[in-house]
């Protein structure tokens, strides 16, 4: 008897280390670099859901900005969310800077995009970010790079 025992208990023991290690090679796959990009693919699936519970009801769930002409005031005298997928002037400015809007919302630029300084951690802001590029072509993304190099 103690030997199917023995048997039964090591055969449970070698699927739960597999099915370990299987969720290992999930996660180091996942957290890859997207090819050419400086984020990973983890960081783009977190900034995802981050970018569709805070940013896409006014950015638009592909980053394509909602109003029609962003560039002009609106009544208010603010100004309307930009597109965010490399077609308005997200792209010119540092990573940054970037965060630097995150964090204190664009009201300091005539926008009305709330601060999300205290509402986001660090790594949900740096994985939006992420989400953000990721609608960007590999020119504008190239261009981006050229006017940010890494370490400046």
């Amino acid at each position: 008897m103690k030997p199917v025992i023995i048997l039964i208990g090591a055969l449970g023991l070698s699927l739960f280390l597999a099915a370990c290690d299987n969720h290992k090679q999930t996660e180091n796959r996942s957290g890859k670099k997207v090819d050419g990009r400086w984020y990973t693919s983890s960081q783009l699936l977190r900034g995802k859901k981050v970018f569709k519970d805070n940013c896409a009801a006014c950015h638009g769930d592909k980053g394509q900005g909602l109003a029609e002409d962003w560039r002009k005031p609106l009544a208010n005298d603010t100004y309307p969310p930009p597109p965010l997928n490399g077609t308005a002037h997200t792209w010119h400015h540092s990573t940054e800077a970037l965060l630097r809007t995150i964090d204190h919302g664009g009201i300091p630029l005539g926008g009305t995009m709330p601060a999300f300084k205290d509402k986001l951690s660090e790594n949900e802001k740096e994985a939006v970010l992420a989400h953000v590029m990721s609608f960007w072509s590999d020119d504008i993304y190239k261009a981006w790079v050229k006017r940010n190099p890494p370490g400046n």
